[in-house]
């Protein structure tokens, strides 16, 4: 009788340690309590191992492939560069960063083509020769800043480093840190970009920071009552009604940071030279914030979603490179700060496909025409001001894939001091050379 009793107590242990187990099991993953979030991470690691151990290995840069579009069919085969109006090209040249389409040669390029897409010379980015930590193949290079002797200012997604480099991609200078993938010139001597949640200026010369400004020490310490209660709501989360509000991980990713340059700020009255155009994409916030109080002068939240790369333009209005993610079809928005009316510039359509539901860049050229960066689906698409295709290029990897295209950047003929950047022994002539 007690060896019968003994077993269904047994039982009876067992049965509820199962439950409290499973009980403890829904509100750890609710709460975000011990081990949810270590198993969580474990999960994921071992999917993005899955999927990416030969780029690891360095056997396969998988972390830096794309499909070229969204369609589900074979890719055409020829493609590459393709021009479509061919009087509508804007003179200059066109610089793309992102990875070496050539398996054997340098892991980070950027290329320059000439205006009849002819490529007339190329910076080889050396990531090992700037930070000793993580591998080539598991950063990307993203920000890109280009300088009228022919260098470049240069960072990565997940690396730790910013930098200039020459004409031959040889280091000027390199400055270690958790450095954002968004670079401006702000026509003073300093670069502008982001340091975790700091906005920094950087000087051009010699890669020290001169300047900082935070985002949740000065920014959000500025808010007036509707900018804060709006990001409450949008970047915190109740544990009860009757318990202080946390924040979420990540509940801003600021993604880029313009200044208002001298050549533009009178076409902008609401605001002074040097103020700062700054994403935040989590929350779909672009904003206007004053560099040295950290006042947000203006603001709007969407009707983007996870943007990027927020331009101030000649007219006094805002472009805006909208993702759109989930949509399928992704936008360059224009809004005038002055009283808040929108249009749309361009979007994808069947006709003229365009979406990167991450990533993404945008330049308005001086003919009206607009430089789109696809990045999710390795391509640079240049449109006329009534969305007609100009032009476009692929950058293909193989015959199923293109490399992502993290930036491309329209400069005019006459914008290197020098001439073509070129290195010694290098021949770089365009095709009219």
């Amino acid at each position: 009788m007690k060896k019968s009793s003994d077993r269904f107590g047994t039982v009876i242990f067992a049965v509820s340690i199962a439950f409290l187990s499973m009980g403890y099991g829904v509100f750890s993953s609710w709460w975000g309590w011990f081990p949810a979030p270590q198993i969580g991470l474990a999960h994921r690691t071992v999917l993005d191992l899955k999927k990416n151990w030969r780029n690891d290995f360095a056997l396969e840069p998988t972390r830096h492939l794309v499909k070229p579009d969204d369609s589900g069919t074979a890719p055409d085969p020829e493609r590459g560069f393709t021009v479509y109006a061919a009087d509508k090209v804007q003179p200059g040249y066109t610089l793309v960063a992102g990875l070496n389409s050539e398996p054997d040669a340098q892991f980070h390029v950027v290329r320059l083509f000439d205006e009849t897409g002819v490529e007339v010379h190329e910076w080889p980015i050396h990531y090992d020769a700037l930070d000793d930590e993580k591998q080539p193949q598991n950063v990307m290079l993203h920000g890109m800043e280009v300088f009228e002797d022919g260098s470049l200012a240069v960072t990565f997604d997940s690396g730790r480093a910013v930098a200039r480099v020459d004409s031959c991609g040889e280091p000027m200078w390199n400055t270690n840190g958790r450095y954002h993938h968004s670079l401006n010139r702000d026509g003073q001597g300093s670069i502008m970009s982001w340091r975790d949640e700091f906005i920094v200026w950087i000087d051009e010369e010699t890669g020290e920071e001169t300047r900082t400004l935070g985002l949740r020490t000065d920014i959000m310490t500025a808010l007036d009552g509707e900018q804060q209660a709006y990001l409450d709501i949008r970047t915190r989360t109740p544990e009860n009604a009757d318990e202080e509000m946390r924040y979420l991980e990540d509940p801003f990713h600021p993604n880029d940071v313009e200044p208002l340059r001298a050549e533009m700020a009178d076409a902008f009255p609401m605001f002074e030279e040097g103020d700062l155009l700054i994403s935040l994409r989590e929350i779909n916030l672009v904003a206007v914030v004053d560099p040295d109080s950290g006042v947000m002068k203006w603001w709007q939240h969407g009707p983007w979603m996870k943007q990027h790369d927020p331009d101030f333009e000649a007219d006094g209005t805002i472009t805006i490179y909208d993702n759109a993610t989930t949509t399928g079809s992704s936008k360059i928005r224009r809004i005038n700060p002055a009283d808040g009316s929108m249009s749309i510039d361009f979007e994808g359509s069947e006709e003229v496909p365009f979406y990167s539901w991450r990533r993404g860049k945008h330049q308005t050229l001086p003919n009206g025409n607009l430089l789109l960066t696809e990045a999710e689906h390795g391509r640079v698409l240049v449109v006329d001001p009534q969305g007609n295709p100009v032009w476009d290029r692929h950058m293909v990897w193989d015959a199923d894939s293109n490399v992502i295209i993290t930036e491309a950047r329209h400069v005019p003929e006459n914008f290197f001091t020098d001439g073509v950047p070129s290195c010694d022994g290098e021949v770089t002539l365009s095709a009219n050379e």
